[in-house]
Order: C-alpha cells, then structure tokens, then sequence
C-alpha cells in the first residue's frame, strides 16, 4: 500500500499574517509618491492664488500710489535711518535699505507694480513670483507698522508662490506652451531657443550680481535669510540657477533629466500647496481659539465695539444698525468664532467643507463692507479658495472665458487647461477639490 502524497501548500494561508498588509502599505506608498513626483496637484487652486494675491497687492500699491512716500519712502514719520536699526536687528530683508535716495525708492516701487502685473497675467511666473516676491518683502519690511492682517497673508504667501507652478493654467505662460506644441517643427527651432527668456534670465543674474557687489545688502550665504543657515544669496542665486538649469534639460537633455528636474519641481509645487494649506487652517484655528478665551467674545458682545469706532466705519449708518440689534451682535460674535475654530475640522467632509467657505468667504465681505478693510477680505478670500473644488474653478473659469471672447478687443483663442500627461487628471478629486 503506497503512502499517500504530501499535499500541496497553500501559500495564501501559510504566508505570514503581516505580509499583505505590508505589501498594501508598500503600494499606497509608491502610489503617493508617484503622485506627488508625477502631477503638480491644484493647478487651478495655485492659479487662484497667483492671481488673486497678485490683483490685492497691484490695487493696494495702485491705490497708495499718491501716498507711497509717507508709507514707505523718505517723508514717512518712520524714516529711514529708525527702519535701519530695526532691520539691523530684526534681520530683515529689504531692498530699501540698500539706498536712502528717492530714486531707488521709486525704482523698487515701479518694479512692484510691474511684476505684480505681470504675475496677475502669467507672464514668465517663475521669474516674476520671485521679483513680486521681493517687492512685497522690501516694502512691507520697510514701514512694518502701517501694516495689517492682510499684509501678513500676502507676505507668507509670497513667500510660499515662488516654489509652486503657479501658471500652469490661466496664465500667458500656458497660452504660450499650448501653442508651441501646436506648432510644426519648434521643438528644434528657433522658437525653442526663448529668446525672451534667456535675455531675463541674463538681466536678472546681472542685477543681483551688482546687488551682491555693492556691499551692505544682507545678500549672505548663510545668514539673515528666510531660514536658518541659508541666506538671501543662497536662496536668489539658487533660484536663478535652477531656472538656468531647467532651460538646458529642456533643450538638450529632454530625456531623464528633464524627467528627474520635472519630479523636484512637482515635490516643491506640491510641499509648497500643502504648506499653504496648513497655514490658512492655522490662520483660522488660532484666531478662532484666542477668540475663546477673551470675555468680551465669551458674552458675544465683541462685534459691539469695533462698529463704533470711527476709523472702522465707512458707512456710519450700516455699522449702527447691525450694532442696534443685542441678538445680530450676539450672532456675528458667536458666529464668527464657530466658524474659525470648525474651519479645519471640516476638511474631513467635502459638503460641509464647502459651505463653510462660502460662509467664510460672505463674513469677509461684511469685514471689508462694515469695517472697511477690503485688502484684508480679499487676501483671505483669495487664501480660503485654495480649497475650492477644481470643478467650481473650471466652470467659473469658462463663464469667465466665454465672457471675455463677447468682448470687442478679446483675442480668440482659450487659455488652455493643463495636460494630462504633466498635471495629473484635472478632474481628479484631492483634498482641495
């Protein structure tokens, strides 16, 4: 009688217990980085914002155009030498203080007003996100005390455009691409060579070479920068650097090294979004919890005083009789800090994450009505549509398109969207929409 054969294993039930879990864990794992190397995420949320953050700063520096030199210039009650030392403390960073003459402040505050224009179009993002971005630091670090909450947004957030890929859609840059691509034989062309591009690029690393030279500017390599143990030379020439370096992977090397340049740059677009969006939920969440603790939001009465004051009153009438009424004040002031303290929590829930900002976004619009703060509204109602669904942008982008091509002097053409193959599917659903 022969013995009986050894039956086959089974190896789904004598595979360890951990082993399908970790190979779960491993292929979300390469899911995500595939996502975060692969597709710039938000593209029309960080379109929103270069736009919007660069419409708030080009009206304000319009609209303080007659009054430009008692806010930052030389007939300011804070002068120059008192905003020297304190820059010289603080540390700072501030192209005023490379000079006290009025014609490099006029210089430095047309520079503003034309890179923040030409960001707001989309005109070579990646250069003027950084000049905007030095043109918000040197007027805002030059006079720091006629500044508000406002300020303080577009201040970070300038600081935070200049590493995402904010032009990707809605924006000159994208209008250029497109057509690039549609045209025959430019790929080895003279078209190819962006002429355009490399003379700004020239121009920009002459500048900051002068700048460097000219001694006293706080260009250091390893201090007084935006971080610790990086300073402002190494930040700028980095940039500059990067943008050279980017250009010579695209024409000569448009295989893997394009590949490895374009996953860096989608990392730091993505860290850049995800940072955004942390720091308008803590914007919200500490104003909203240091609400709590004042007695005056605690009986809801707050609202109460600042709708007297004149100076917050432009329309006198409107603030009284919101004021007149015990039950709207309690309303507003118990309102207001329900909102702030919940804003984070509803990113868990996309329905109520939406409705939320509409509430957010109307309680700005009573600020900038009630109060007269219409550059602090806007720049938070640009920083909350950082979390608008991307198919609300894209339905009002093409209300807007359609509404310009009505117009006698629109071009034709759309601005098209951006590419499957670089952006990631554009109907994608993320945690911005």
């Amino acid at each position: 009688m022969s013995s009986p054969q050894n039956p086959a294993p089974d190896t789904k039930r004598d595979a360890p217990a951990g082993a399908g879990l970790a190979a779960r864990v491993d292929s979300a794992l390469a899911r995500g980085v595939t996502r975060v190397t692969g597709s710039a995420l938000g593209a029309y949320q960080t379109a929103v914002l270069r736009i919007g953050l660069s419409f708030t700063w080009l009206f304000f520096l319009l609209r303080e155009w007659p009054n430009r030199h008692e806010l930052y210039g030389p007939d300011g009650p804070w002068s120059w030498d008192m905003a020297r030392r304190l820059t010289d403390d603080n540390r700072a960073f501030t192209a005023l203080m490379w000079s006290d003459s009025g014609a490099w402040f006029e210089t430095v505050y047309v520079l503003a007003i034309v890179s923040s224009a030409l960001l707001m179009l989309g005109w070579r993002t990646r250069t003027m996100s950084v000049l905007a971005m030095i043109g918000v630091l040197s007027l805002q670090n030059r006079s720091i005390f006629v500044g508000d909450g406002g300020d303080n947004v577009l201040h970070l957030m300038a600081l935070y455009m200049v590493f995402t890929r904010c032009g990707r859609v809605w924006s000159l840059d994208a209008r250029r691409a497109a057509r690039r691509e549609k045209a025959p034989g430019t790929c080895s062309g003279a078209d190819d060579r962006d002429l355009t591009g490399i003379v700004l690029w020239t121009l920009c690393g002459l500048a900051l070479l002068v700048a460097q030279a000219i001694g006293d500017t706080r260009l250091e390599w390893t201090a007084d920068g935006p971080v610790p143990g990086i300073g402002w030379a190494t930040v700028l020439w980095g940039l500059w650097a990067a943008q050279g370096l980017w250009w010579l992977a695209r024409r000569h090397a448009p295989g893997e090294p394009r590949t490895v340049l374009d996953a860096f740059a989608n990392l730091a677009h993505n860290g850049a979004l995800l940072v955004i969006m942390v720091e308008v939920c803590l914007i919200y969440a500490t104003a909203g919890w240091y609400k709590i603790q004042g007695s005056r939001w605690q009986d809801g009465t707050a609202l109460f005083y600042p709708m007297h004051i004149d100076y917050f009153s432009p329309w006198p009438a409107l603030s009284h009789a919101l004021a007149s009424s015990g039950t709207v004040v309690l309303l507003l002031s118990y309102g207001t800090v329900a909102v702030q303290v919940a804003f984070p929590f509803t990113l868990l829930n996309r329905r109520v994450k939406n409705v939320l900002l509409a509430v957010m976004m109307a309680e700005h619009l009573g600020i900038a009505l009630t109060l007269g703060l219409p550059f602090f509204s806007l720049a938070m109602i640009v920083a909350d549509a950082v979390f608008l669904p991307t198919s609300f942008l894209r339905r009002m982008g093409a209300l807007v398109g359609r509404a310009g091509n009505r117009l006698p002097l629109a071009r034709r053409g759309a601005v098209p969207a951006p590419r499957e193959s670089e952006d990631g599917a554009a109907g994608t659903r993320t945690l911005v929409g």
